[in-house]
């Protein structure tokens, strides 16, 4: 059986179950503390470009410029030491967008058709 309310009578008061209202406290309660959680800054990961003996210092200085934002100057100071030392650091950054720009510079040497490598490693 249905109850009918009119839109002026007050709608009746839904019953209190127990699960929802206690009635009384039995000692049972249970306080939780929020604890201070120290947060660490996430790991930073380094973009390194790898020398080889065929792509040209020009177009390295030019990835530098155009993916890394170096001016000139810069780009040519981490192009040499590429050039003599083997290797060099392009620039540091969390882990995914030093993965990105690992990718940015794989597909601008292929795209260009040098064997230019990179990769991104953890900073010590």
């Amino acid at each position: 059986m249905k109850t009918v309310v009119m839109a002026t009578d007050t709608p009746p008061t839904p019953p209190r179950t127990p699960e929802f209202f206690p009635q009384h406290d039995d000692g049972g309660s249970v306080v939780l503390e929020r604890r201070k959680q120290k947060l660490q800054p996430p790991p930073m990961y380094q973009v390194v470009m790898l020398n080889d003996d065929y792509t040209p210092m020009e177009f390295v200085v030019w990835v530098l410029q155009e993916l890394f934002g170096k001016n000139q100057e810069e780009a040519t100071r981490i192009m040499l030491k590429i050039h003599l030392e083997g290797r060099g650091v392009c620039g540091v950054y969390s882990r995914d967008v030093a993965q990105s720009k690992v990718e940015q510079i794989l597909m601008a040497a292929q795209h260009s058709g040098h064997p230019l490598q990179a990769v991104s490693e953890p900073v010590q």
